[in-house]
């Protein structure tokens, strides 16, 4: 992750080592809660075969969208996702994500003006699954 620091609103999210289509996935979830750098257009692309590829995108958790509602996304395999920005910021993110995926914090780091986590996201199980 960089060493610069973020605004305060601001949280910077990092994946690699899943499909495009789970990247595209998660940041979509993100930028319609969010308003964020990327794009609508800005799809996640595989470079080439045998190269990792990361994506990166900065969200700001000052601009919530308003009256979205959060359903939930299937993604292929669990995804890694490395996130840094203010203790609020990455808590409101994390809070966003947890609406539409299974969420576990896999350690971090906090210091005093901003935090860095690792999250591993999961779809959340099946509603038939679950009530059964």
């Amino acid at each position: 992750m960089s060493e610069q620091t973020l605004p305060a609103a601001q949280v910077q999210v990092v994946l690699s080592d899943c499909p495009a289509a789970d990247a595209r996935r998660l940041f979509d979830v993100l930028s319609g809660r969010f308003a964020s750098d990327r794009g609508p257009g800005d799809r996640p692309q595989e470079t080439r075969e045998n190269r990792p590829t990361v994506w990166t995108g900065t969200f700001d958790t000052s601009h919530e969208a308003a009256g979205v509602t959060a359903q939930e996304v299937e993604l292929s395999a669990p995804v890694t996702a490395d996130v840094q920005g203010g203790h609020l910021a990455v808590k409101l993110l994390r809070e966003a994500l947890a609406e539409v995926f299974t969420v576990h914090e896999r350690g971090g780091d906090a210091g005093d003006q901003e935090v860095q986590v690792q999250l591993r996201l999961e779809s959340k199980p099946s509603r038939e699954s679950r009530s059964a």
